[in-house]
């Protein structure tokens, strides 16, 4: 899940400063657990590809879309988290 969200921010479909759906509605658009949705943000968030504002919100990095790029282009499909 942390995965397809990355390849959707290298892709622009998910833009810089703009905010990331609720866990909740992550979970529900995916078809899996809030704990597996919470864990994919928490993978986003050390990947530096968002960043959460306490009583905000999750929103894509500044960066995040060259970020992503650079991360998918080294991974060659392999890392599988969340």
């Amino acid at each position: 899940m942390a995965d397809h969200l990355a390849g959707r921010i290298a892709h622009g479909e998910l833009t810089a400063n703009m905010p990331l759906p609720s866990e909740r509605r992550l979970a529900e658009e995916y078809g899996v657990s809030l704990g597996t949705a919470r864990h994919a943000t928490r993978v986003l968030r050390v990947r530096g590809l968002v960043v959460t504002i306490r009583s905000k919100g999750t929103y894509i990095a500044p960066d995040a879309k060259a970020q992503a790029q650079e991360q998918l282009a080294g991974s060659n499909g392999a890392s599988g988290h969340a």
